[in-house]
């Protein structure tokens, strides 16, 4: 009998209701990690605009189908929680595929360049159903 390793991912992670997984940086090393070795390029990647704070990606599962408005939702809020706006009322946040998220040489760590993003506003808050 062959005993299998589960891999231990090294970021927070959420199941959302619907099953899909949301992972969230810890650091900006750990961003870099998540955002460069981590995601599929089909992964929903978030960060609250104007502000440091963690990389957060929504898992994307073929069994399960396409993101919801809601699991979108649920994902950016998680992102404004762990950002330096957690205070606020309302937290800008972007997102888009990760495949649109590039990492130049030399930046320091946790930058990134986005394109095509989308920007919703939501309560920094984990979602209950986490």
């Amino acid at each position: 009998m062959t005993s299998i390793k589960k891999e231990i991912i090294p970021f927070r992670r959420f199941l959302l209701d619907s099953g899909f997984e949301v992972w969230a940086g810890k650091s900006s090393e750990n961003n870099d990690l998540l955002s460069t070795k981590y995601c599929a390029e089909n992964d929903l990647w978030f960060h609250a605009r104007g502000s440091s704070g963690s990389h957060v990606v929504l898992k994307e599962n073929l069994e399960l189908g396409e993101f919801t408005k809601k699991e979108i939702e649920q994902a950016a809020q998680i992102a404004a929680y762990y950002s330096k706006q957690r205070s606020a009322s309302r937290v800008p946040i972007a997102y888009t595929f990760a495949k649109f998220v590039k990492k130049p040489r030399g930046v320091p760590s946790g930058t990134v360049y986005i394109k095509h993003e989308k920007i919703i506003n939501v309560k920094p808050v984990l979602p209950e159903s986490v």
